[in-house]
């Protein structure tokens, strides 16, 4: 099962929003098989910009981390077809523009989670359904790929 992170996840990870996060973020990760995980390109775009705006990075230190993250996963690309598929979601379900370029972006690479705590939990859309991997209950289809994982 294909699974992308979103930029919340990844950010955490990198520890912009404290140690306890970080720790949460980087469990998580670990946790899944690593050819399960893919990165839309979005995602390192705006995780450049969150290191650099809200964490102070300098732009070279921000670019190490993403590089890191390009390096370490498969990258999404974002396609003039998930482009529009982006602009219809955000006019037909009110989502902004960047969450929709990110989940349009997952099903077109064949993903069946997006990990990301900004988009409502449960919704599905093409075969991908949103969870926040942080919540006190996991939905289902990660909890089974993190149980299945485990054994």
């Amino acid at each position: 099962m294909k699974v992308a992170l979103d930029t919340n996840v990844l950010a955490y990870a990198e520890a912009t929003n404290g140690t306890v996060m970080r720790d949460k973020a980087l469990e998580l990760i670990q946790r899944l098989p690593p050819e399960s995980i893919v990165l839309p390109v979005q995602t390192l775009g705006e995780l450049f910009y969150v290191l650099v705006r809200k964490a102070k990075r300098r732009p070279a230190r921000a670019r190490d981390a993403v590089m890191s993250w390009r390096d370490a996963y498969p990258v999404v690309e974002t396609s003039a077809t998930a482009m529009v598929n982006a602009m219809d979601l955000a006019t037909d379900h009110g989502l902004s523009i960047w969450d929709s370029v990110v989940l349009a972006a997952s099903a077109e690479a064949g993903c069946r989670l997006l990990l990301s705590e900004d988009l409502q939990e449960g919704f599905t859309w093409r075969g991908v359904t949103v969870t926040n991997p942080f919540a006190q209950t996991l939905n289902p289809l990660l909890a089974a790929l993190l149980t299945e994982i485990k054994e």
